[in-house]
Parts: C-alpha cells; sequence; structure tokens
C-alpha cells in the first residue's frame, strides 16, 4: 500500500494552519506533524505560499460544489438565496482554518489569512452574482446591478450572522432569515 504523501503533506498543513495560524506555520511544523523530512515537502512546494494556496483551492472547490448543489435545487430565488447563504456560514464555521485565519487577520492583521478570507469570501460574492443575473433573465429579481446585489445581500447576512453577536443577544436563523427577507423582497419603506 503505497502512501500518498502530498495529500499527507496538504492535512499536516491544514491542521498545522488551523492550530498555529499562517504566520506562526513553519515547514518544520509541517515535516513533523505530517511525519516526513522537509525536503519531502519541498518536492511538492516550494514555498509555504504554495502550499496554503493549494489548501485555499481545495477549500473553494468543496464550497463551490456545495453552492452548486443548493443552486440546482427546485427553489424559488429567496428559498435558494436564503440557503446559499446559510451554506456559506455553515462553511464558515465548519472549517476550522477559516475560524483561525479570521481570529488572526483580527488579532495581528497578517496578510495572507487575510488574503484566504477574501479569497472565500470573492468564490461566495461571484457565485451568488451569477445567481442574481440568472434570477434577473427569469424575471424572478428586479433588473439591478448583480455584482452591487451580491455585495450588499452578503454583507447583510454576515453582519447579522456575526456582526450583531458582538453588542446583541444573538439571533436564531429564523429570524435572521425573517430581516433578509425583510430588506430584500419587501424592504422597509411604505
Amino acid at each position: 500500500m503505497s502512501i500518498d504523501r502530498k495529500a499527507l503533506i496538504l492535512q499536516a498543513a491544514t491542521k498545522s494552519f488551523v492550530q498555529f495560524g499562517y504566520k506562526a506555520t513553519t515547514m518544520d511544523q509541517v515535516s513533523k506533524i505530517a511525519n516526513v523530512g522537509k525536503g519531502t515537502i519541498y518536492t511538492f512546494y516550494k514555498t509555504k505560499e504554495e502550499l496554503f494556496e493549494e489548501i485555499l483551492d481545495k477549500a473553494s472547490q468543496e464550497l463551490t460544489s456545495v453552492m452548486n448543489r443548493l443552486a440546482s435545487e427546485d427553489h424559488t430565488f429567496t428559498e435558494k438565496l436564503l440557503n446559499l447563504l446559510d451554506s456559506i456560514l455553515d462553511f464558515r464555521s465548519d472549517h476550522e482554518l477559516f475560524v483561525k485565519l479570521a481570529q488572526e487577520v483580527r488579532d495581528i492583521g497578517t496578510v495572507q489569512a487575510l488574503e484566504g478570507v477574501k479569497r472565500m469570501e470573492e468564490y461566495a460574492l461571484d457565485f451568488l452574482r451569477q445567481q442574481i443575473e440568472r434570477a434577473i433573465e427569469r424575471e424572478e429579481v428586479k433588473p439591478c446591478d448583480p455584482s452591487v446585489a451580491a455585495f450588499m445581500i452578503l454583507r447583510l447576512y454576515l453582519a447579522l450572522t456575526t456582526e450583531w453577536n458582538r453588542g446583541h443577544e444573538p439571533l436564531d436563523k429564523n429570524r435572521i432569515k425573517e430581516h433578509m427577507i425583510l430588506f430584500i423582497s419587501k424592504g422597509i419603506l411604505m
């Protein structure tokens, strides 16, 4: 039985990034966790940045797969949108790497950690934009700038699920959805 050393290294690097963050992770740590020599790591990855990039690529593929599955379900645009937003939040919460990166950005502002968080957000924004474009074509959504709409929707959702909790009693998913529907589909003006 042969060992997939590259997969072992990726797994060890992910573990190290989750445990220590981007800044504190070293190739020595990855080598120890993977139980391989540093030279073995360098046969696959020339730098820590390259290793980190591959981990982010794999995570973005996973997120895209989840979002594609949800987008293909037979629901109204609003239901699909809320399910997509939930999946983005769940993905961020379930993947310890992104929790650690967000913490590192908040605590010490590591550029690479910020880029990792931004990159995942850009995938989500691009996907939402595409969904809004399709909804406009099907006349489920009023004509608008899909990029601006995607940004506003994602920001509102993230604000209600994370930033709101810092100074208020957390909202459950149903309350968040009620507010999202109010602002997106009904608006607050009479």
